[in-house]
């Protein structure tokens, strides 16, 4: 197995964060895995982007042209990873930022409502659990173990209480996600 997966959105949005569980949870799963995140002005609100590979065997470059998976949270980054997904894989995307839905059909498009979710939850923090929990129903390129040892590893220890919420998201995550 192996998923070569790109994330994009504004900064803010919890993005490279996203990517960063995502990797490590990989990690803790004993898989190979690559992070190449592209922040700088990104991260005031600019489109920020990260690709995360995860694989059972080693990966020779971190460099992609294709995905096999975009999630893309706003309509610039619909605009350029949509084509840029390998025929055969999954774009997932959140309603809220998206005004012109993806075209594409020759891969398997998801909606999520992970915007509204968070704020049914009241917590807009949680939006890129929400997120990664559709990722995980659609392609569970790691599982519910490797993400929980993964926050505590990247999140710092005073956020530690948080853990439980940010799993219940992405259980809400795994309950939302939508094929189209």
């Amino acid at each position: 197995m192996k998923k070569e997966i790109i994330i994009s959105g504004f900064g803010g949005q919890g993005v490279l964060s996203m990517g960063k569980i995502l990797a490590y949870s990989g990690l803790m799963e004993d898989k190979e895995v690559t992070w190449m995140p592209a922040y700088g002005p990104e991260q005031r609100g600019g489109t920020a982007n990260v690709t995360v590979i995860v694989s059972d065997e080693r990966i020779s470059s971190p460099i992609l042209s294709k995905y096999d998976i975009a999630i893309v949270l706003n309509q610039p980054s619909l605009e350029k990873f949509e084509p840029k997904i390998k025929p055969g894989g999954i774009l997932i995307y959140d309603g809220f930022g998206i005004l012109n839905p993806p075209t594409r059909k020759d891969i398997d498009v998801y909606r999520i409502d992970a915007m509204d979710k968070a704020a049914e939850m009241k917590n807009s923090k949680i939006f890129n659990m929400i997120v990664l929990g559709g990722l995980l129903k659609v392609c569970p390129v790691v599982g519910d173990g490797g993400v929980e040892k993964a926050l505590y590893k990247t999140l710092p220890e005073r956020h530690h209480a948080l853990i439980p919420l940010n799993m219940e998201a992405i259980k809400a995550g795994r309950e939302i996600i939508q094929k189209q």
